[in-house]
């Protein structure tokens, strides 16, 4: 048995599980060296939901990162986490797009994609193993592990056989939600031994407190690489220590060779970095045994953490945590795991948010019914597939197939705003995102000298939108975005800011006391927003049981109606994105729709009418 090698996650998921993904590449950089020389198997950098957060809170180009990163790493392999068909974001992509996303990932440097399905679906997989195979990179197929009644060893075993088929370099046991004991560990580790030729990559989360045993029991079954994660971005919801990894295997016959002195000095490092992000860590820390049952990740709780903080409901997370199970089983016992963990998620918070199971479904969820998502391991509750989608065809091929080509009509979409292929890739991620982040970019304001000097709070004259700006105060920058306000007239009244993607309230006298947005096209000359903005700040409270609300707090995507038009209750009449999924909104009584108050764009909190019916 040769020595165990050490895969570590500090630069991605360490940050992502407790502190939501909000490290800033320039709190990496001066770190990388030393990095660099640890000799690690890899550094797992980018991936998963960092390209996902440097465009939405940081205001990163994720990219640009990537070319820091290789650049500052000559001599590491940069590993990245890559979603199979669904890439980076939250949907299929045409097959066009996957390669091209691959190509360009090699080509800014990543050298091992661990590749996953949230539905374990191989026929999800294919085309990007395909693609990673093609550029001459390391193609690491991945199993998301979870438990149910139809997960057991010999499902795990015949998708190893399959992946290591399909021409993978290695196998990733991917416990996201520590879920794994370490018996069944090591019998699972044997047995896809016993079946594979593969080197087995153990990724195992620390959330139950198993995973340090369970790594122990692995490397004695043959596993030939772990990850872990430097100490202080380790343990809870994150992953196993590395320090203390290389310690337990030092003096025996799977003896690492890493240096603990240098990782401690890494560790020292990250340790005062961690401290400026002290705004964006989880409530819930430490071991959680309740992740055996709930089996939520540990990059899923801060995401729900902060969103039932932001509608004042934090209270009711044992509520959602309890709820999260039952969602599951109903969708036929997805592993959770970006999309699905999200799918899941959102619509357990509606569920309890809403006081009734399904009485508001997610395009997501019924997508997930129809089979857009793949195939589910298990059979889904047929009361709830007929609530949420009615009796329309559930697909049975590979999603993709149903997609057409759609890399130049993203090319044409975003012609003048993409200045290059990868541009034009960050788009196909987060349309909606992309477009604003581009549009500031090419403007300048996301450059250092933008954004706002010590005590200062001024907006620019190329930002787009006056009630988002950047603000740096004793060295750090914060994105600051007013979401919205309680309503107009009251004496005091809560206004809704998120600093960088984390939501607070603030109540004032007068909306004068916030001297923060400045005018459209940089006049500066009136502080002042009108009541009637497009944050919310004039619509009327709900009075009468025609008036349409929102459960959450969220951005509209889609008004579907018109004045004037005859609506049943229960139609569509809204869509609201939600903790990153869709929803659909819909008319609470049959009637015409007789006001409007919300457009494409508008960000919208509870207690809030969006339109109003007039019932029959």
């Amino acid at each position: 048995m040769a020595k165990v090698h050490v895969t570590d996650v500090v630069l991605r998921d360490g940050h992502q599980s407790l502190i939501a993904t909000r490290m800033r590449t320039d709190d990496m950089l001066p770190i990388c060296s030393q990095l660099d020389s640890v000799g690690f198997w890899s550094l797992e950098a980018w991936g998963g939901a960092t390209f996902d957060a440097c465009v939405r809170y940081l205001r990163e180009d994720p990219w640009e990162r990537l070319k820091k990163l290789r650049k500052a790493l000559p001599n590491s392999r940069i590993q990245m986490l890559l979603r199979g068909q669904n890439l980076l974001g939250y949907r299929h992509y045409s097959d066009d797009v996957v390669r091209a996303f691959v190509q360009k990932s090699a080509d800014n440097g990543i050298d091992v994609f661990r590749i996953f399905d949230a539905m374990n679906d191989m026929r999800n997989l294919k085309v990007s193993i395909e693609a990673v195979k093609a550029v001459g990179k390391h193609a690491e197929g991945t199993i998301s592990y979870t438990t149910s009644p139809v997960h057991d060893i010999p499902y795990f075993v015949n998708l190893a056989k399959e992946l290591e088929s399909f021409g993978c370099d290695t196998i990733a046991i991917k416990d996201m939600a520590s879920l794994l004991t370490p018996q069944v560990t090591g019998d699972l580790v044997k047995a896809i031994r016993a079946e594979t030729s593969l080197p087995i990559h153990l990724h195992a989360h620390a959330t139950s407190g198993l995973a340090s045993m369970s790594i122990l029991r692995a490397v004695d079954n043959g596993v030939s690489i772990v990850d872990g994660c430097i100490s202080s971005f380790a343990e809870g919801a994150s992953l196993p220590t590395t320090e203390s990894i290389v310690a337990a295997l030092k003096g025996t016959e799977y003896d690492t060779g890493l240096d603990i002195a240098l990782l401690q000095e890494i560790s020292a490092y990250f340790r005062e970095v961690r401290k400026k992000y002290w705004q964006f860590e989880s409530d819930f820390t430490g071991v959680d045994t309740r992740v055996l049952v709930n089996q939520v990740p540990g990059g899923m709780i801060s995401n729900l953490s902060n969103q039932l903080k932001e509608q004042g409901a934090l209270d009711r997370m044992d509520e959602v945590l309890d709820e999260i199970p039952r969602v599951r089983e109903d969708l036929g016992f997805p592993p959770l795991v970006t999309p699905t963990s999200q799918i899941v998620g959102t619509q357990a918070v509606l569920n309890v948010m809403t006081g009734a199971r399904y009485k508001s479904v997610t395009n997501e969820v019924k997508n997930y019914l129809l089979g857009h998502y793949g195939k589910s391991p298990s059979t889904v509750n047929a009361d709830v597939r007929s609530l949420a989608v009615g009796n329309a065809n559930v697909i049975d091929c590979r999603p993709a197939d149903l997609l057409h080509a759609e890399l130049d009509k993203l090319r044409n979409e975003v012609e003048g705003l993409a200045k290059s292929e990868e541009d034009v890739l960050t788009y196909a991620m987060f349309p909606d995102l992309a477009k604003t982040f581009l549009q500031e970019r090419n403007a300048g304001s996301l450059k250092p000298e933008a954004l706002l000097s010590k005590d200062a709070v001024t907006t620019s004259a190329s930002r787009y939108a006056p009630s988002e700006f950047n603000v740096t105060l004793h060295g750090e920058t914060f994105h600051i975005k007013l979401t919205g306000s309680g309503h107009h007239g009251e004496e005091q009244r809560p206004f809704y800011v998120s600093v960088d993607g984390v939501a607070e309230e603030v109540v004032v006298e007068t909306l004068s006391e916030i001297e923060v947005s400045g005018a459209q096209n940089g006049n500066s000359e009136s502080k002042k927003k009108s009541s009637s903005s497009s944050n919310g700040s004039g619509r009327p409270r709900p009075s009468h049981p025609g008036c349409v609300t929102t459960a959450m707090p969220g951005t509209i995507v889609d008004v579907k109606v018109n004045v004037g038009d005859k609506v049943s209750a229960g139609d569509a009449v809204l869509v609201i994105e939600a903790m990153k999924m869709e929803n659909e909104i819909q008319a609470s009584k049959t009637g015409v729709v007789v006001a409007i108050h919300v457009k494409k764009g508008d960000t919208v909190t509870p207690d809030e009418a969006l339109l109003e019916i007039q019932p029959d």
